[in-house]
């Protein structure tokens, strides 16, 4: 299977990548393997990435690294953290556009729930709400 991106969670101390977790970012899905002696594959298709985050502590700007960090919809991850990468900013930018292009062609709607108190609400005669038109 062919990657977009292939990266490699680093220490922060010189940007070394001496850990054994390992991000593959296809168009598809976001795949983040962890381990040495038990290994761990953990996916998630792109459909279900919600919003994307980066964030960069000054440690991580000066080493040219950063972290990513994807809401989603997956029932096993909330939220996938893509800790210490080079290139983060890229990375950032392709998952929340390739997961805006998976969402547009699985046809999948992201309802956002906007409650009121349904006590508080009050509907008129004519049906519309008439706490908003106060």
């Amino acid at each position: 299977m062919e990657f977009a991106f292939n990266e490699r969670k680093r220490w922060l101390f010189l940007g070394l990548p001496f850990t054994f977790t390992v991000y593959h970012i296809g168009e598809d899905t976001l795949t983040i393997d962890r381990g040495f002696f038990s290994k761990t594959e953990d996916d998630c298709y792109m459909y279900k990435i919600q919003d994307v985050n980066h964030s960069a502590t000054l440690i991580e700007r000066i080493m040219g690294l950063g972290t990513v960090t994807c809401f989603t919809a997956d029932v096993t991850d909330r939220k996938l953290i893509l800790k210490h990468i080079k290139h983060s900013k890229d990375v950032k930018n392709y998952i929340f556009e390739k997961s805006e292009a998976a969402r547009i062609k699985r046809r999948t709607l992201n309802m956002q729930n906007i409650s009121a108190d349904p006590l508080q609400v009050e509907f008129g005669n004519d049906g519309l709400d008439s706490a908003i038109f106060e």
